[in-house]
């Protein structure tokens, strides 16, 4: 791929609302992690998720507001920032050459929540007279180009959990390509509702609550760990080539310089070794660059007795001898699983990583598994000496593996 460009980030999480609060938690090894306290919580068998301090009062009118979906606020408040943080004046462009590239794995998921509710638990046929305005998944991106009067591509990915990845990537690919200039990219999700997390409990793969503190519940990589932790938010990028940002005398933050998308079919729900490796071993190729390269690895990293040894395997299998000397981290033990939104809020991790030579720790790792032996820089963050290229991974239900190769600014190429 040739490289593109990041130019704007935007964060909205449950470690901050934005991109330096959001960095700092990580750099300090804080959780964001805690008990959920939203109506019927108390029916929940695990009470624990990584929840947003955000009012959607505080960011648009009442009469925007009665028209978004809580998924729709987080990815809306976090395109402001990346196209603020980028100083991109969208009105001086050829809008039909900037597009939006957004990826959710349920879209307004508290609107259909509600509506449920309503229906079934209160026998009421009256329902929001915008609900399917709200709940749809393309929601998200639509806003997000209507937001800017966008008139390029405007693109939803769902691929469960890798869904914010493939977004970022195929959005790089058609900058790229040439056929666009400017990408909004990213993710957002916002699952914390009674049904969606009744449902997820009934798939058994929810972590158990941490009968000692409810924000170390999330342990990947330890022998203890028990399962993911749910999250919601949103992180969007602002891609650009870099014929453009140059032209318009823009800043990079760093470049997405390869992506490997793959489809493992073993499984629905259990991860494959060979899905994940053959993702990884695109995103390097793609990038042009050899795995004496890669200086960090942002990863996947659920927490799930399944995950993680089999990314574990994968990353060695890729790597061979050189896993063992590349720090790996998985953020999710802090901000927890954001699934469709989690590549993109990792993204913003990884490129910050890179960006300040200093790799996030893997929280709550205090009992080493042994089918889990790499650096998985536990508890405590670590400089990450001469680091000038990173990947960050997001493996799917489905089986949609997709990886994104990004380096420093002008580094590669």
């Amino acid at each position: 791929m040739r490289p593109v460009a990041v130019s704007g980030l935007g964060v909205i999480s449950p470690l901050g609302n934005d991109v330096e609060t959001f960095f700092d938690a990580l750099s300090e090894g804080r959780s964001g992690i805690g008990r959920l306290s939203f109506k019927h919580a108390e029916r929940l068998g695990c009470r624990i998720g990584g929840t947003v301090a955000f009012d959607g009062a505080a960011h648009f009118p009442a009469a925007k507001l009665r028209m978004l979906d809580r998924v729709s606020q987080f990815a809306l408040a976090a395109a402001l920032q990346c196209v603020k943080s980028s100083a991109l004046d969208l009105d001086a462009l050829d809008k039909s050459r900037v597009g939006v590239s957004v990826g959710t794995g349920m879209g307004g998921a508290e609107t259909t929540d509600e509506g449920y509710f309503t229906l079934y638990g209160e026998n009421s046929d009256r329902l929001k007279p915008f609900s399917v305005l709200m709940a749809m998944a393309n929601a998200p991106a639509s806003w997000i180009g209507l937001e800017y009067g966008l008139k390029g591509p405007n693109l939803t990915y769902s691929t469960a959990c890798s869904s914010s990845a493939v977004a970022i990537g195929e959005a790089a690919r058609r900058i790229a390509s040439g056929e666009a200039d400017v990408m909004i990219a990213g993710g957002a999700e916002a699952p914390l509702n009674l049904g969606t997390l009744k449902a997820w409990e009934a798939l058994k793969a929810l972590a158990i609550e941490d009968m000692n503190d409810a924000s170390a519940s999330c342990k990947p990589f330890s022998k203890d760990r028990t399962g993911l932790v749910l999250a919601e938010g949103a992180a969007m990028v602002v891609l650009e080539s870099r014929e453009h940002l140059r032209r318009r005398g823009g800043r990079s933050l760093g470049e997405v310089i390869g992506y490997g998308i793959v489809t493992d079919v073993g499984h629905i729900a259990r991860p494959s070794v060979e899905g994940q490796r053959d993702a990884l071993a695109r995103a390097i190729e793609d990038a042009g660059v050899d795995v004496a390269d890669i200086g960090y690895i942002n990863a996947h990293g659920t927490g799930t007795p399944a995950n993680d040894p089999v990314e574990t395997a994968a990353i060695k299998a890729v790597l061979g001898d050189r896993a063992y000397q590349v720090p790996v981290s998985s953020t999710k033990s802090m901000h927890g699983h954001l699934l469709g939104a989690a590549g993109a809020l990792e993204f913003v991790a990884t490129l910050l990583a890179l960006e300040r030579s200093l790799a996030p720790p893997t929280i709550n790792l205090r009992t080493p598994d042994p089918e889990c032996d790499l650096d998985y820089v536990p508890n405590t963050a670590r400089p990450l000496k001469g680091a000038r290229v990173a990947l960050t991974s997001s493996f799917a239900f489905g089986g949609t593996n997709a990886v994104l190769a990004c380096a420093k600014s002008g580094d590669m190429r």
